[in-house]
């Protein structure tokens, strides 16, 4: 395992036992992304770096169900946080890396991520293994639950000219990576991008 890897375990398994009573108001949020995706009846859907698993809900939701709700993270800690909370009632769990999922080429109808972005070690490359297990013309939506900005100050810092989450980097960085970006929100409310799988 990198050092990539185990910083982020140490990050999130440090924090998963309060994780979603730190930010308790996101489930609206969660919600209105989730329906962005337009998923259908019987869709299949992933949860990429599910952490607590808040997504979980919304996406069962509009898959129905007759579809397919995955929920997948690196941090033990989180994926058990998801069970205390009763999430796994909603979605299968995987202990997975989103860098070598362990799903089918073109398995999936969507990916779901909520603030995947800034904790991947390879971003091109692991982007590109999220649109292998989407089938063409799946979707991707790339989420957090405040805006970059909103999320800096939090943060005590600066957003700089090479985030990779700025419209113009991330647009480039999923066209290389097998994804045709198709909207882009940032405000303080809320940060999304929706793209496209590319044949």
């Amino acid at each position: 395992m990198s050092d990539d890897h185990t910083h982020v375990q140490e990050f999130f398994t440090a924090r998963a036992a309060d994780w979603d009573s730190r930010f308790p108001d996101d489930g609206p949020a969660y919600a209105s992304a989730v329906a962005e995706l337009a998923l259908h009846e019987g869709a299949r859907v992933l949860d990429a770096g599910c952490g607590t698993g808040r997504a979980l809900t919304p996406l069962r939701a509009a898959v129905g169900p007759s579809g397919v709700v995955l929920g997948a993270d690196l941090t033990p800690a989180m994926l058990e946080a998801a069970v205390r909370a009763g999430r796994d009632r909603d979605g299968l769990l995987l202990l997975a890396d989103v860098a070598a999922l362990p799903l089918r080429s073109e398995s999936l109808d969507a990916v779901f991520a909520a603030g995947l972005v800034a904790h991947l070690p390879q971003p091109e490359q692991n982007l590109k293994e999220l649109a292998r297990v989407v089938r063409p013309g799946g979707t991707l939506a790339l989420f957090h639950p405040i805006g970059r900005a909103a999320l800096a100050a939090r943060q005590g810092r600066q957003i700089t000219p090479d985030d990779p989450r700025a419209e113009p980097n991330l647009r480039r960085l999923l066209a290389r990576s097998g994804w045709r970006m198709t909207s882009y929100v940032d405000e303080d409310a809320r940060f999304l991008a929706l793209s496209v799988r590319e044949a």
